[in-house]
């Protein structure tokens, strides 16, 4: 992996500037979309749901290997976290080249240009044969369609 080319740029990233507001809040819809205005994004808007961060890392475990609370939620903060980097690297390389969405190519270049070569290369195969296959059911889909005329 890159020996600490990218420090700069992850000093630089502005995307990890939150004010947090408790989930607990009883904000009105009018109220909460004022405070999204306002740069205030609720921690329930923010992180992945506890529960599923629960299972994945179960997952790895030994069937009876127990996670503490406190071990799901710093992985819950880790894995928003870096979502929100790897997303803001794409979407400033969609932004200088004037394009709005961000598609899995632009995640797989952040990955790469982020260091994270050994994610970046399983992730494109991964989004190639996720087309072959999308692109195959819609080819089924039309021929269905054409079949029912």
């Amino acid at each position: 992996m890159g020996d600490n080319i990218n420090i700069g740029k992850v000093l630089d990233r502005e995307c990890f500037k939150y004010n947090f507001t408790s989930s607990t809040s009883t904000a009105t819809a009018t109220a909460s979309d004022t405070s999204a205005q306002d740069g205030v994004i609720k921690e329930q808007d923010r992180l992945l749901p506890i529960a599923n961060v629960g299972r994945i890392m179960k997952q790895t475990l030994p069937p009876n290997a127990k996670i503490s609370k406190e071990a799901k939620e710093t992985m819950q903060e880790c894995v928003s976290e870096f979502i929100s980097f790897v997303t803001g690297e794409a979407s400033d390389k969609c932004h200088k080249e004037k394009r709005k969405t961000v598609n899995g190519d632009d995640i797989c270049w952040a990955l790469a240009t982020l260091g994270f070569d050994d994610y970046a290369e399983p992730l494109k195969r991964y989004l190639h044969k996720y087309r072959e296959l999308e692109g195959e059911r819609a080819t089924q889909n039309k021929s269905n369609t054409y079949e029912n005329i």
